[in-house]
């Protein structure tokens, strides 16, 4: 669990992390850099899941050695699938960090959405949905690390 009380915004008890992997964790379904073990750090206070329509069909090999659910979408209603997820877990106790636009739903839906723009990009939706944006997938993760960098970020 993480909790965070940020002034203007409000407390967070976070309990899931939700994550998609292709321009999220992954570059043309290559996990990037950093991210196992950054992830593998957050499992200890945060349960991961990593749920993805795994377009280059590699997401279970890159995440060999993580300690995370994985889940694979079937094609169609993808995003509303993500959605249904995170309210599954309890939206107001999970974060959730995407790109695609069928991230959008997910982000909005989750106490806290993080957006990542990467090689892919990330849609237009997602940024308006997202409570913050990075452009590095491990600083995005070490907000949840260093959670004195998300009040700095969100208080008002």
């Amino acid at each position: 669990m993480l909790s965070l009380e940020i002034p203007g915004y409000g407390v967070l008890d976070l309990k899931h992390l939700v994550l998609d992997y292709n321009g999220t964790l992954a570059v043309d379904g290559v996990l990037l850099a950093g991210v196992k073990k950054t992830l593998n750090a957050l499992s200890q206070s945060l349960a991961v899941h990593v749920v993805t329509a795994d377009t280059f069909g590699k997401a279970a090999a890159g995440l060999e050695g993580v300690n995370c659910q994985l889940m694979v979408l079937p094609p169609g209603a993808q995003d509303r699938a993500k959605s249904d997820f995170v309210n599954q877990l309890g939206a107001d106790r999970t974060v959730a960090v995407g790109n695609g636009r069928n991230d959008a739903l997910m982000l909005a839906e989750s106490a806290l959405g993080i957006a990542v723009i990467l090689a892919e990009g990330a849609s237009a939706e997602t940024l308006r949905a997202a409570d913050v944006i990075c452009t590095d997938i491990v600083a995005a993760l070490d907000l949840l690390r260093h959670p004195l960098r998300l009040t700095a970020t969100l208080r008002s």
